[in-house]
């Protein structure tokens, strides 16, 4: 990988980071994720208010070479979304754990954190 894993971060086997922030999480695609990517052209993401469930998908990064789903890695409600990257969908690429993040959801369930891999788990996943 070329951006060092945060330590401090949770992530899902489908490549999404979580960053706890209170009662809510920031949520972002991995720096594995968008060397899979390669250039992100586009991210749909739901607006605040919208429910999303675990394991399930809840928006899209479009690139070059292809679509793919993301994943809310708990389940809870759209607090915010990252409104940069309707013009700067690159960020994603620039800046996957800081400014390149997608969406803040605040969460239903904390035991949700429970199930989320750390740093070292993740490594193994992705075979870093």
């Amino acid at each position: 990988m070329s951006a060092p894993l945060p330590d401090d971060l949770r992530f899902t086997e489908q490549h999404e980071w979580v960053r706890r922030d209170g009662d809510e999480v920031v949520v972002g695609i991995t720096a594995h994720a968008q060397e899979q990517l390669g250039d992100v052209v586009y991210v749909d993401l739901p607006g605040p208010g919208t429910s999303v469930q675990a394991e399930q998908p809840f928006g899209e990064v479009e690139s070059h070479k292809s679509v793919s789903d993301l994943f809310a890695p708990v389940s809870g409600e759209i607090s915010a979304r990252n409104d940069a990257l309707d013009e700067r969908p690159e960020l994603v690429n620039e800046d996957p754990y800081g400014e390149g993040w997608l969406v803040r959801i605040t969460i239903a369930e904390a035991a949700d954190l429970d199930g989320l891999l750390d740093a070292a788990g993740y490594r193994a996943v992705v075979g870093d």
